[in-house]
């Protein structure tokens, strides 16, 4: 059977021109390299047995954000040339013996033998170096392993210090600043008293926000917190976590909300209207929509988060386009047609989620950071959007806003202009129910949509931004994935649930490349 596509372009000529350049050897009519072929065919519904879905279904641990900091070691980032396929030359009528033939063979198994005995002692001594007995936590690629009661306690144990640069977070609508307390292993707003913008510095940068600080204000407590860290006044010149105490009490009765960068504005108050059966958007309307490009084609899109790093979803980036030399990324730019003339931001690194299943499109994201900034300008044409805080509690319907240049019908052409629509979240329970797409959401995936069909993502939306308003801020909900058609009854839109992404894209923007 046909499997299902993504929200890609197939971009025929184009595309065929770029993987036959890549693939010289691969056959003729093998199709075009963007059909992604990871989807559940349609009679796989009907074939699999009724069942009515659990909407109380426990999800695996690991969607689940952690008591504890988590640490993980670097993902390895996508920056491998192309394969060139090239045919071997003929050799031209000469012969070879059969005994020549013979010992080339020997050697050559012997040769693959070694190789692959070389290849399994080398995985095995890495697994073997890189597992940490029990609770205890690997300190990034280094391999050395530390007690967890060592984490975020003020001392770095780790060579390069990883143990103590993710003891913050970001909390809620209104960003509240939690730390993580070593002695009580949780986390706890920080008590405005005594607090400085010198401090919500540190915490930015530590948060993975370089060169970017926005405000650092007190605000009322709104999570019902009494348990608090608070600032050691006396401590004297000492890193900023070795400063923080445990206290039941704040005196200004006020927490930090801590805003690192300016994300999630637009000033244009111009109608929105409602990709397939949406309209065209107004120039900062929605100001952190990218357009990636290979080779001046549209392929995907992508969304700002900060002046250099841009997100978008993992199966625009499968071999051969994890190679960060193919994209370009047009911010600003509402016309297709009007970016020919432009010169676009280069692409330094191509990041997609080490556990993307190209098959399910489960963890469907990925990360690309531009060589050369973006500047953020007063006209509110390129802005970022804001990565979801932990605690961003969403209605089971929420609002929410696609945005992109892809096709106005299922397997039309790309559109010239940048197009927006009004979805409305699906719960998970509805979206895997048998006459929806029966189990095959998981909790990495959010469903947007209409179950009646008429407003849909569609080929050429992909890695777009699926967004939402919510206390005067525009949040990141998700990265445009995959569906079953375009705008069809009971097939809505499934995204990358940015959420449970969030902790992993500020681990990628901490790491100092």
């Amino acid at each position: 059977g046909h499997l299902e596509h993504s929200k890609y372009l197939p971009l025929l000529d184009a595309v065929d021109k770029f993987r036959m350049a890549l693939n010289s050897g691969s056959p003729p009519g093998a199709g075009p390299y963007y059909e992604n072929q990871g989807y559940q065919p349609e009679n796989l519904y009907s074939s699999q047995p009724a069942m009515a879905p659990n909407p109380y279904a426990v999800y695996p641990a690991q969607y689940y954000p952690s008591t504890v900091p988590q640490y993980a070691p670097r993902v390895v980032t996508s920056a491998s040339t192309p394969t060139v396929n090239v045919r071997p030359k003929s050799l031209g009528g000469t012969t070879c013996s059969s005994k020549t033939k013979k010992a080339l063979y020997i050697t050559a198994a012997l040769g693959t033998i070694l190789v692959g005995g070389v290849l399994a002692i080398v995985l095995l001594w890495k697994f073997i170096e890189n597992k940490c007995v029990d609770s205890q936590m690997e300190c990034g690629s280094s391999g050395t392993c530390i007690s967890p009661y060592h984490w975020c306690d003020g001392i770095s144990h780790c060579p390069h210090g990883e143990d103590e640069n993710r003891c913050v977070r970001l909390y809620g609508p209104n960003f509240i600043l939690q730390v993580y307390s070593s002695q009580r292993k949780s986390w706890h707003p920080v008590c405005e008293d005594d607090w400085s913008e010198s401090y919500g510095r540190v915490a930015c940068k530590d948060l993975g926000y370089k060169n970017s600080f926005y405000s650092s204000q007190g605000i009322t407590d709104d999570t019902g917190a009494s348990d608090f860290m608070k600032l050691n006044k006396s401590a004297g010149n000492i890193e900023l976590y070795k400063k923080l105490y445990h206290s039941n009490t704040c005196s200004s009765k006020k927490v930090v909300s801590l805003r690192c960068i300016a994300c999630g504005a637009t000033w244009n108050t111009s109608s929105h209207s409602r990709i397939v059966g949406g309209s065209g958007a107004n120039l900062g309307d929605w100001p952190w929509q990218v357009s990636l490009h290979v080779q001046n084609f549209h392929v995907c899109g992508g969304s700002i988060i900060t002046p250099e790093w841009i997100v978008t979803a993992a199966h625009c980036v499968e071999e051969p386009l994890n190679n960060p030399r193919h994209w370009t990324a047009f911010a600003g730019i509402l016309r297709q047609s009007f970016m020919f003339y432009g010169s676009g931001n280069r692409v330094e690194k191509v990041i997609p989620h080490p556990n993307y299943d190209s098959k399910t499109k489960n963890n469907d994201i990925a990360l690309m950071k531009l060589r050369t900034p973006l500047t953020f300008n007063e006209t509110d044409k390129v802005r970022p959007v804001c990565l979801p805080n932990l605690g961003l509690m969403l209605q089971p319907e929420q609002p929410c806003w696609i945005s992109g240049w892809g096709s106005t019908k299922d397997k039309g052409k790309t559109s010239d202009v940048l197009n927006a629509a009004l979805v409305y979240l699906i719960e998970p329970w509805k979206c895997n129910s048998k006459y929806v797409y029966n189990n095959l959401i998981t909790p990495a995936m959010v469903c947007a949509g209409y179950l009646q069909g008429t407003v849909d993502s569609c080929q050429g939306d992909s890695g777009g931004p699926l967004v939402t308003l919510k206390n005067g801020v525009w949040w990141l909900v998700g990265d445009t994935s995959w569906g079953s058609g375009c705008a069809k009854p009971n097939r809505p839109g499934v995204y990358g649930n940015v959420t449970v992404f969030a902790d992993w894209i500020y681990r990628q923007m901490r790491v100092t490349f």
